[in-house]
């Protein structure tokens, strides 16, 4: 029986669809094999949203060549939707397949010609490598796979369920929308239904996902929002925990924030993105708010949610960013409570209105004000962790652990090194007793000691969550 290996990188809607790839091809006979090297056919699942993860996706593709050069490779994702002649080019490529008919490369990997495809719209076909890649924009519908589901929790105790694609942003810097498209979100129905097939494959923690979450709904007549999206899955699924990834400031509704708050159900972390902290280079970035009000979303979110993990992406470097205006974006994000950043410098794609502006920083500066930023959150992060030491919390274990110890992930969003072996995909309660490099330690809370009996719903949660099911 063949064997396929897929590789993904990037954000987690490519995780998702890349889980989706994973079970399609499994339903059509192939075995998941252990690397690339073992691998029939390996599928790079690519992101292109900075210089950095193009070379990322090169670079993986000639280690697959070289590792066995009778593996065929099919390379899809954003890379190969914004720039398939560039990947089609390099060596050991033998199939090219944009976003636009990501659906389809289970079909093509497992032995569907070229000529199934010839009335598609916008296609480009060559051979070899066959190459498939057609409008995005062209989609006006969330085309998406089932979500992965199997009896492999230990290795995917948190799936990604990917509800919404697409961006109608038009950020200065991104290019994402032109490989992802318009914002299209998946019916209320589909979301339920997968959801509740994730609970019956034994997942207890799902984690939302999209390329502009916060706008799921807003393509529907009538018009739908992601709040409600968060309500209906509470109300209609069984899903323990519900996750929520990164979703735009503006769309964090005071309703929303209140869900959040007041559920046990949904994970207390919110990821804003942020990109800086300047006024200045927000208005040039296209961003659709100012500092203040993402300070004011700050606010209310650590007033509902005093030990939330609170996050933000941050970019460093963009065009005309001088010092001074790198300090007003460090002294915004000093103030504010994050618990952690994703700091990333700037990188000038083909296309965008960023890429021909002038003052153009040098990269070996971007590269310090990076490492600002990096040391910045280290610190920010630290203090947080420091904060739960002899507190208890609830944990999902990751894997199955040794006999040392098991890894696990707070609800709060914090990695936990609990003591001893336990199974993976199970809900503990967890005495915090010191850090450990970049994560906690702890140990296990005994059923009916009095630590455990601290950590159950308060009667104002259950309350709470009954109004809102109402």
């Amino acid at each position: 029986m063949p064997g396929f290996f897929v590789k993904n990188f990037g954000c987690r809607a490519t995780q998702a669809d890349g889980a989706a790839i994973e079970r399609e091809l499994a339903e059509r006979g192939l075995h998941r094999a252990g690397s690339p090297a073992e691998a029939d056919v390996v599928v790079l699942n690519t992101c292109t949203v900075t210089a950095a993860a193009d070379q990322d996706a090169r670079a993986a593709i000639r280690r697959v060549h070289r590792a066995n050069p009778n593996t065929k490779i099919l390379v899809t994702g954003c890379y190969a939707q914004r720039a398939p002649q560039e990947v089609s080019a390099l060596p050991g490529v033998t199939w090219v397949v944009g976003n636009s008919h990501k659906h389809k490369v289970a079909e093509i990997a497992t032995g569907a010609q070229p000529s199934n495809f010839v009335s598609l719209d916008s296609v480009a076909l060559s051979s070899p490598p066959f190459t498939l890649v057609g409008d995005i924009f062209a989609h006006t519908e969330l085309v998406a796979a089932s979500v992965f589901a199997s009896d492999d929790i230990a290795s995917r105790t948190r799936p990604n369920l990917k509800v919404q694609d697409g961006c109608n942003n038009r950020c200065s810097f991104c290019i994402i929308p032109s490989v992802r498209g318009q914002s299209r979100s998946m019916k209320l129905g589909r979301v339920l239904e997968e959801a509740n097939a994730l609970v019956a494959a034994g997942y207890r923690e799902v984690v939302l996902s999209g390329i502009n979450l916060g706008r799921w709904g807003r393509d529907f007549a009538p018009q739908m929002t992601f709040t409600q999206l968060v309500r209906a899955l509470l109300d209609h699924t069984d899903v323990e925990k519900i996750r929520i990834s990164s979703v735009e400031p503006m769309d964090w509704t005071d309703e929303l924030i209140a869900l959040v708050a007041t559920t046990s159900r949904i994970a207390k972390h919110a990821h804003l993105p942020l990109q800086s902290g300047s006024d200045r280079i927000l208005r040039a970035m296209h961003r659709k708010y100012r500092p203040w009000h993402y300070a004011e979303k700050l606010r209310k979110i650590r007033e509902a949610m005093p030990d939330a993990a609170i996050g933000a992406d941050v970019m460093v470097g963009f065009p005309g960013e001088t010092d001074g205006l790198f300090e007003e974006s460090r002294s915004f994000i000093e103030r504010l409570p994050f618990t952690y950043l994703h700091v990333f410098t700037y990188s000038s794609r083909p296309g965008t209105p960023s890429a021909a502006m002038p003052n153009q920083v040098p990269v070996e500066l971007s590269r310090e004000r990076n490492k600002i930023l990096r040391d910045l959150a280290a610190r920010k992060n630290l203090e947080f962790r420091r904060s739960f030491v002899g507190r208890t919390l609830e944990v999902i274990t990751l894997q199955n652990g040794d006999a040392e110890s098991t890894e696990a992930l707070s609800d709060n969003y914090l990695k936990t090194r609990v003591s001893g072996q336990h199974s993976a995909n199970t809900w503990m309660q967890v005495s915090i007793t010191g850090i450990e490099s970049d994560d906690l330690a702890g140990l296990k809370v005994r059923r009916g000691s009095a630590a455990s009996l601290r950590c159950k719903p308060s009667p104002r949660e259950d309350r709470s969550l009954a109004m809102i099911s109402t």
